[in-house]
């Protein structure tokens, strides 16, 4: 695997360097679009409406329009931003496990200790399981701030980012006001179906069925001489930058823990609830030390 991004897990004034790994990938057939009559390639081109040229990517800015005018964002202004040149992953608060609904979770990462000592990154991990509780965090990643779950999956620790409070869509459907009736009766036979069909779950006994039939028609295809020469070009991710290096762990431990003693239970005291307060305009609730 190649990291996607480097940095360092924050909280209170622990640093813990770690590389971020995608944990998932696309297994899917990927088709391209082409000509039905000659089976040319269809590919599609970037053209200025003003002046009618073909524009290369590295003539490309975004822009946002309100519907009156347009205001032009180059690659320079949103590299300036202060949360696109963060490297940090910020902890902002500690909760149950259980209080995560899972249809928060989006994308899922592998953290890997980026340090010397891991000893930062396994006294992390440790507490996480001991404590039964998911670290909340924010995080930049590809231009975009993203609020995220940090929690423990076997040794390693995972970094799941969280979709916004206001992505989740409510389910509000009036079929579902009609109060329906169910008896003890058609209770008790539905709960013996649930029984007859009860296992415990294991990803490795199921296959994607189309992606399967999908391989089986193309090679069957490709046996019988319907193919064309074909060249791809893949880009290359850039290098990402070293991550900062590890302080000494029990002396930033200490100093925390006083400072969160010295605080009070009003007071935050971490350069981590520092950001979620600029970040939601919420205090985080004090800390209490393990």
């Amino acid at each position: 695997m190649r990291a996607i991004w480097t940095g360092a897990i924050t909280f209170g004034l622990v640093n813990v360097p770690v590389k971020v790994y995608s944990a998932t990938e696309d297994h899917d057939i990927h088709l391209h679009q082409v000509h039905d009559k000659d089976g040319g390639r269809i590919r599609y081109e970037r053209h200025c409406e003003i002046c009618g040229e073909l524009v290369p990517y590295n003539h490309i800015d975004k822009a946002y329009d309100d519907g009156d005018r347009t205001v032009v964002l180059t690659g320079d202004d949103l590299a300036s931003l202060p949360a696109e040149r963060s490297r940090e992953i910020d902890v902002v608060e500690f909760v149950p496990t259980e209080e995560l609904d899972p249809i928060m979770f989006d994308r899922s990462y592998f953290l890997e200790p980026d340090s010397k000592s891991p000893k930062a990154y396994a006294l992390l991990r440790k507490t996480l399981e001991e404590t039964d509780r998911t670290a909340i965090v924010h995080f930049a990643l590809r231009q975009k701030t993203r609020l995220g779950a940090l929690r423990v999956r076997g040794k390693v620790l995972m970094l799941q980012s969280l979709l916004w409070d206001d992505e989740v869509r409510q389910a509000e459907f009036p079929s579902l006001k009609e109060t329906t009736r169910v008896t003890a009766k058609e209770l008790e036979m539905s709960g013996a179906l649930v029984d007859s069909f009860s296992s415990h779950f294991d990803p490795s006994k199921f296959t994607d069925d189309y992606q399967e039939e999908l391989r089986t028609l193309i090679d069957a295809k490709l046996a019988e001489g319907e193919s064309l020469d074909t060249a791809a070009t893949f880009g290359k991710e850039p290098e990402d930058d070293q991550g900062a290096e590890v302080l000494d762990l029990m002396e930033a431990l200490r100093r925390s823990v006083e400072k969160s003693r010295g605080g009070g239970s009003a007071k935050t005291t971490t350069a981590a609830t520092a950001t979620a307060k600029k970040t939601t305009g919420k205090k985080a609730p004090a800390k209490k030390p393990a």
